[in-house]
């Protein structure tokens, strides 16, 4: 049973790593083609229908590139789409969401201290969202409000708040950063599978057909791909997040969030102005840099705190607690990691628990023993360098407290 948790680590970094080659995929030509469409070039010669042109170099080569609104006056032999990006970056992190948050939602989902729930009313609570999510901003993206550009994004960002501090109110902070970071992907994939690609190849059968293409499809594909465009940074930001408790696990992380979706709006319109040749609004390098501080600000003022936290062991993880080993454990733990997993970690230039793990009381080392297992025990990541020289007898105590713990909860 406890070679399950190493074949689970690495099949979710098998799966994580998957995730981050769709994602470079996804990001890079989306990233290409709206800078592409924004420096396209107006020129007398062009032939009927086309909007623009662009020449590039690259690789040792030069590129001639027209764009047509519509479709070209024939349809050539070859066209290629770019979708499966998209959807392969979608599915591969929400593989990633099932393995490591549904997988092991008691400690990475749930967190009893901001709502006592079970692992399955969390988890369909999780997918509960996403698919709802996805509904309402198309919903809204089809409504009266959808032909004001503007309106529509306050209604969309107000909105994206809202579910920033909904997710807070519901799982850890982790797992409320991660979740905002899948709603927000699962909106901009969503947009890809069910209009973008869609509304293109009404496009392209209409071409085929004799017929003249209706314009509006291009014009919704349009503003669901300018959406897109302000969405990605937010979506890296929180997906990075998990490795910085600064972020997702202090008092106001779901304002910080809220400012992130604000710092993506700045950076890409700076990339965006450059790129349509409009001149460098370095203004929104300013207006980035004042908002990275407010959220400094904010990750480090003083937590909101209503009393002392309940540390008592959750069911799911008493067998550690309960395991013959523990108290040796316990004390291997105490002497070799809690000057930096502490409240007021000790070690000189640690200010917050790394990852927000502290392992001080019982409970704090019981609930995190498939961490410690892996990387103090069967691997040797922590301490880092071995500055606290944990000896290889320790770890193999730990792996033994581990592997006893498994074996005798599995034969209960």
């Amino acid at each position: 049973m406890y070679e399950f948790a190493i074949a689970w680590e690495w099949l979710a970094f098998a799966v994580r790593w998957l995730h981050v080659i769709t994602a470079i995929a996804w990001i890079g030509s989306s990233f290409y083609f709206i800078a592409l469409d924004l420096g396209l070039v107006k020129r007398p010669h062009l032939p009927p229908g086309a909007y623009g042109e662009e020449w590039q170099v690259h690789g040792g080569g030069f590129y001639h590139i027209q764009k047509y609104l519509v479709a070209p006056a024939s349809m050539p032999e070859h066209l290629t789409w770019f979708k499966w990006e998209s959807y392969a970056t979608w599915l591969s992190g929400f593989a990633m969401l099932c393995l490591v948050y549904y997988g092991g939602a008691d400690l990475f989902l749930i967190d009893r201290h901001v709502l006592d729930i079970s692992q399955t009313t969390a988890i369909v609570l999780s997918l509960a969202s996403l698919g709802l999510g996805w509904i309402i901003y198309d919903l809204l993206c089809k409504s009266p409000l959808g032909k004001n550009l503007w309106g529509l994004m306050l209604v969309l960002y107000v909105a994206l708040v809202a579910m920033a501090w909904g997710y807070t109110q519901i799982f850890s902070g982790r797992a409320a950063f991660l979740h905002l970071g899948a709603f927000t992907a699962t909106i901009m994939s969503a947009n890809v599978f069910f209009i973008i690609i869609p509304n293109q190849k009404i496009v392209v059968a209409d071409l085929i057909a004799g017929r003249t293409p209706d314009p509006k499809y291009g014009f919704i594909a349009k503003q669901r791909s300018l959406h897109n465009n302000y969405l990605t940074l937010p979506v890296i930001f929180f997906m990075l997040s998990n490795h910085y408790p600064l972020a997702f696990a202090t008092a106001f992380n779901w304002v910080i969030a809220a400012l992130v979706f604000l710092m993506g709006v700045t950076i890409r319109h700076w990339f965006n102005t450059t790129h349509a040749r409009k001149g460098r609004p370095t203004w929104t390098w300013a207006a980035t840099v004042i908002l990275f501080i407010i959220i400094i600000w904010l990750s480090t003022v003083p937590k909101i705190l209503t009393g002392e936290q309940e540390t008592a062991i959750a069911p799911t993880f008493q067998k550690f607690a309960a395991n013959s080993h523990f108290p040796a454990a316990k004390d291997i733990v105490l002497s070799r990691c809690s000057m930096c997993h502490a409240a007021e970690p000790v070690w000189d230039g640690i200010l917050r628990a790394p990852k927000g793990v502290v392992l001080e009381a019982d409970g704090e080392i019981a609930a995190h023993a498939r961490e410690i297992y892996l990387q103090a025990g069967r691997s040797h990541a922590m301490p880092p360098g071995n500055l606290t020289e944990i000896t290889p007898e320790e770890r193999k105590l730990l792996v033994a407290w581990f592997e006893n713990s498994v074996t005798e909860g599995s034969a209960q």
